[in-house]
């Protein structure tokens, strides 16, 4: 049966309530260790105590961690992220705890110092097929996480693991397909084929393609889409959040007409094609309201408004998406591919405008600049050394890889490999032992 083809009216059935046996298989399969768990409880408790997830409490956000005493960094945006995702998805119908499961691992794949180290590993990683965290993020789900490991002794079947290998955290189908915001290799984009945005190296195509058996070519299932606008929701809020807690944003600066201009040329950048006047509009809509911050002076006062801002933001997004989805779609639960989620274009442009405050007066600012040009240093010099000395410089799992390797292709993904799973100070102190204090 084609569990792609779930309808919201179609019969509950077994496990996790709306979805088919198949999109609770994994690729390796195994017992239930403890009766009354759903699939979709073990993925989420399974992403929840990796090392994976821990790790991004030293990656970047916005500001990087070493430099704030109470910085928001890739792991408290995934926690955020995933508490957002489970309410929006359950108010839909989806299983809060697949939901839940994917949030938590869209962000796995960073590497140190967000997306700058990101961009600068993509070009170190040229010669083996290039970097993309979301690509990095099913790598390190299926097979860089150590938990499960294919068997030894069974022959090579069509879509399965090669005998043996790392199966990594061998989440279920439906998870690993949630966890997929972009689903299609480099190049394979279903409109933009010059897309910078892809989900599968070429080296994970073969659990790719069994976690898309019978998806539609390019289409996001819904659990990723409810992801995907939960990941947006989150960091636009708070990251503006932040800018205004450490005196970065003034509110009245968004009165003025000269910068609200270069504002809008930045929140072009997150909806293409769209008029000055639309996003003046939206920020018009947004600053109305009662609850949006006119003055912050960092007291008790004006921090318990600027929490109250982010619930009310947070809730209004979500809120929209949920209303208009369920005015396409109906009431009943939606799930996997029986429905697309709907967040109307006014939302869509109040977030962009968020996200460019953001970039704006957070990410622009003269010694941000200065501090990502020392990082894409950082990771180039990183990977030249490594490369050059390698297995030496390796930790264990990644010297295996090294020398397993057939090629100089497959060498140099397990030094990006080894690169993408350090954090912002790992980096620097590998930095120093290996390029600064030669």
């Amino acid at each position: 049966m084609d569990d792609t083809d779930q309808a919201p009216d179609r019969p509950v059935v077994s496990g996790p309530a709306g979805y088919e046996p198949a999109a609770e298989a994994r690729w390796v399969p195994e017992p239930d260790k403890r009766p009354g768990r759903t699939a979709f409880q073990r993925d989420r408790a399974r992403v929840l105590h990796s090392a994976a997830l821990r790790r991004l409490a030293g990656t970047t956000q916005v500001v990087a961690p070493m430099l704030s005493d109470f910085p928001r960094t890739r792991l408290t945006h995934s926690l955020e992220c995933a508490q957002v995702g489970r309410e929006l998805g359950a108010a839909l119908g989806c299983d809060p705890d697949l939901v839940e499961a994917a949030c938590l691992a869209h962000d796995l794949g960073h590497p140190p110092f967000g997306h700058t180290g990101e961009a600068a590993l993509d070009r170190a990683a040229a010669a083996c097929g290039g970097f993309e965290g979301n690509a990095q993020s099913l790598r390190i789900l299926t097979r860089l996480e150590p938990k499960r490991f294919a068997p030894p002794e069974e022959a090579p079947v069509r879509l399965a693991p090669r005998p043996g290998r790392s199966v990594g955290l061998n989440l279920t189908r439906a998870a690993l397909d949630a966890a997929t915001k972009y689903p299609w290799a480099r190049g394979e984009h279903p409109t933009e084929p010059q897309s910078a945005k892809y989900g599968v190296y070429a080296e994970d195509l073969a659990v790719f393609r069994w976690l898309r058996a019978a998806a539609p070519p390019g289409r996001r299932c819904f659990e990723a889409t409810v992801m995907d606008w939960s990941d947006d929701v989150a960091y636009s809020v708070h990251d503006v959040e932040d800018g205004l807690h450490a005196g970065h944003v003034a509110p009245a600066a968004l009165t003025s007409p000269a910068e609200r201009a270069e504002l809008f040329h930045v929140a072009a950048h997150y909806a293409p094609g769209t008029a000055a006047e639309e996003f003046a509009e939206a920020l018009d809509r947004l600053q109305a309201e009662e609850w949006w911050p006119r003055t912050y002076d960092g007291s008790a006062r004006d921090r318990a408004r600027l929490k109250d801002t982010t619930s009310q933001l947070i809730g209004r997004f979500c809120l929209a998406a949920e209303r208009a989805t369920r005015e396409r779609h109906g009431p009943g639960r939606l799930t996997r591919y029986g429905a697309e989620l709907v967040v109307p274009r006014a939302t869509r442009l109040e977030c962009a405008v968020l996200k460019a405050v953001a970039v704006r007066y957070v990410m622009q600012r003269a010694e941000q600049a200065e501090l990502r040009a020392r990082q894409r240093i950082v990771i180039a010099e990183l990977a030249e050394a490594l490369v050059r000395d390698a297995p030496h410089g390796l930790d264990p799992v990644f010297r295996a890889v090294f020398e397993e390797a057939e090629d100089d292709r497959a060498r140099l993904r397990a030094v990006v490999d080894q690169i993408a799973s350090l954090t912002d100070t790992s980096a620097l102190a590998l930095h120093r032992r290996l390029v600064a204090e030669r």
